[in-house]
């Protein structure tokens, strides 16, 4: 009898423990990993790296989409829901954003993302404006590996704002 209630006991703790662990990874913040070079150098700068960075993502922007120009921004592919995406918030909605066609007005609930590495990164140039519904929070530091841990920067490129 004592052996099975001490392990009913811990069952129930870890139970506890997991309902909790999620609810908070869901609605307030997470840890994620970056892969690819689409956001280099900010994460992964090196190809000779055999770990990815891994990053801390806050949640609390979620709440009335509490985002500005620069943020980095981990979301929901718009041509593959499953697939995540991390980019940086080069304009809001009622912006304008210069491309190869003149200037685009971002529209009302949306942004328009790119990486930082344009070469390499398929994003707003591809599949234009995203829609705001579509992020999952905001990067604020990467915490591995330990030798890059650092803050993200909000980097803002004027030079693909339309005036």
């Amino acid at each position: 009898m004592g052996i099975h209630n001490t392990v009913m006991k811990m069952f129930n703790k870890s139970i506890a423990f997991g309902l909790v662990g999620i609810t908070v990874t869901d609605r307030y913040a997470g840890v994620c990993p970056i892969r690819g070079s689409s956001m280099a150098p900010t994460f992964n700068p090196s190809l000779e790296s055999f770990t990815d960075d891994y990053v801390f993502l806050e949640k609390f922007c979620l709440d009335r989409y509490k985002f500005s120009h620069g943020d980095v921004v981990i979301f929901s592919n718009p041509t593959n829901y499953k697939e995540r995406c991390v980019k940086r918030i080069v304009a809001m909605e009622g912006d304008y954003i210069s491309n190869v066609n003149g200037a685009t007005r971002v529209p009302e609930g949306h942004c328009w993302v790119e990486g930082d590495n344009s070469a390499f990164s398929s994003d707003s140039r591809t599949y234009g404006p995203i829609p705001l519904g579509l992020i999952r929070g905001r990067v604020t530091h990467v915490i591995w590996p330990p030798q890059r841990m650092k803050k993200v920067d909000r980097r803002i490129a004027q030079d693909r704002l339309a005036l």
